[in-house]
C-alpha cells in the first residue's frame, strides 16, 4: 500500500524534482504541495507542469509557481458521505484529507478504496479462543491465518476499503502479539490504538473505556468474522432510518417438511404446505451513534445485547440490517476449515 505522504511535495521544491515524484506515482500521478507543517497549498498534475512550461516556467524554479491553488479536499471528521459518493461518481480519483488546521493527514484514493465513512471502529479481540485449541494455545485467535493473512487483518482490510481509518482494538489474551503485528497502523495509513481488558468486560464493556472518538458514529465488530458486508450501504441505511443503533443480522431459513396447521380453539383455520420460515440471528457487527455509548457502565461486564435491551426499553430506534451475502463466525474448528476453503473464492 502506498503511504499517503508519497503524494506530498514540500513548498519550494523544483519543478524538475516534482516531476520525479509524479513519475513515481504512475497511475496515481497527482501530488499536493504543502508547507513545513503539512498545510495544503495546492495540487500538481502533469497538466499543470505542461501548461507551466508552455508559459515559460523553467525546470529549476519552485513548483509553487505552477500549482493549482484551490484543489478539492475532504475535511476529516463528520464529513458528508453524499459528497464522497459524488466525488466517486464524477470520477475524481485522489483527494487529500485535511484536519481542522488544513494539514494533510491522509489521501483518499478511489483506485483502492470505495468510500470514506465517518465512522470509528472498535474490534473485540480479547478472547482466548478456547474452542479452537490447540491452535490458540500460543497464538491469539484473531491472528490465526485464513489463507495468507490473519482473520483480523481480513476484517481491517475490508473496513479500510470503505475508508474507515480510526481503530481501537480491545485486547487481553496474548495482547502483545496483536500489538506487535499491527503497531500504530501508520504503515497501513491507519490509526490503531488498543484497549486493554484486565478483566472480561463483555462484548460492549470495552467501548466505554474509549474517550477520544473522532466521529459521531461507531462500528463495533467481533474480530473473528469473515464477511463481504457492504459497510457503506449499512451506514447509508443507518442514516436513512435515523437509527440510534443497528445490528447486522444473518437470515436463517427453516424448512418444515410437513404441512403446518393454524388452529384456534381446536379448529383448523388454515394451513401451509411445507412452509419456509426466515429468522434473523445476531451477526456480531453493530453500528451506533456515539451518544449511546454513555449508557454503557464503565469498567463493568456489559454485553451488546444488554445495550440493545436498554435502548429498546427506552424506545430509541434500534434497527436490523439483514445481510444476505457471505458471513462466517470462525468459532469452531469446522468453521476455521470452512474459512480456509471459502477464502479462495471470496473477493475481500
Amino acid at each position: 500500500m502506498r503511504k499517503y505522504n508519497e503524494h506530498l511535495i514540500e513548498s519550494g521544491t523544483t519543478i524538475k524534482d516534482s516531476l520525479i515524484v509524479l513519475d513515481k506515482l504512475a497511475k496515481d500521478a497527482i501530488a499536493f504541495i504543502v508547507d513545513d507543517k503539512n498545510k495544503l497549498l495546492g495540487s500538481l498534475t502533469d497538466g499543470n507542469v505542461r501548461r507551466g512550461l508552455i508559459n515559460g516556467a523553467e525546470l529549476n524554479q519552485a513548483v509553487d509557481t505552477i500549482i493549482h491553488p484551490n484543489p478539492r479536499f475532504i475535511r476529516k471528521g463528520n464529513h458528508d458521505i453524499e459528497k464522497i459518493i459524488q466525488y466517486r461518481e464524477k470520477d475524481f480519483k485522489i483527494i487529500p484529507i485535511l484536519d481542522e488546521q488544513d494539514r494533510v493527514v491522509n489521501i483518499l484514493n478511489f483506485h483502492n478504496t470505495k468510500s470514506y465513512l465517518p465512522v470509528d471502529v472498535v474490534i473485540m479481540a480479547g478472547g482466548k479462543g478456547t474452542r479452537l485449541r490447540p491452535l490458540t494455545e500460543k497464538i491469539p485467535k484473531p491472528l490465526l491465518k485464513v489463507g495468507d493473512k490473519p482473520i483480523i487483518e481480513h476484517n481491517i482490510s475490508r473496513l479500510s476499503f470503505f475508508g474507515m481509518e480510526d481503530y481501537w482494538i480491545s485486547v487481553n489474551y496474548l495482547a502483545d502479539q496483536i500489538e506487535t503485528y499491527f503497531g500504530n497502523g501508520a504503515d497501513r495509513n491507519l490509526s490503531i490504538e488498543y484497549v486493554h481488558e484486565h478483566k472480561p468486560l463483555g462484548t460492549a464493556g470495552a467501548v466505554s473505556m474509549i474517550e477520544n472518538f473522532n466521529h459521531d458514529y461507531v462500528l463495533l465488530t467481533n474480530s473473528d468474522i469473515l464477511t463481504d458486508l457492504d459497510y457503506e450501504d449499512l451506514f447509508l441505511n443507518f442514516i436513512k432510518e435515523d437509527a440510534d443503533f443497528a445490528v447486522v443480522t444473518i437470515p436463517y431459513k427453516v424448512n418444515v417438511p410437513y404441512a403446518v396447521l393454524e388452529t384456534t380453539n381446536g379448529h383448523v383455520m388454515s394451513f401451509k404446505e411445507k412452509p419456509t420460515y426466515t429468522y434473523y440471528s445476531n451477526g456480531g457487527i453493530y453500528m451506533m451513534k456515539r451518544k449511546v455509548i454513555d449508557r454503557i457502565p464503565r469498567n463493568h461486564f456489559y454485553d451488546t445485547t444488554d445495550l440493545m435491551k436498554n435502548l429498546i426499553e427506552d424506545e430509541l430506534n434500534v434497527i436490523s440490517y439483514p445481510h444476505s451475502g457471505y458471513w462466517l463466525d470462525i468459532g469452531k474448528p469446522e468453521d476455521y476449515e470452512k474459512a480456509q476453503q471459502d477464502i479462495k473464492k471470496l473477493n475481500l
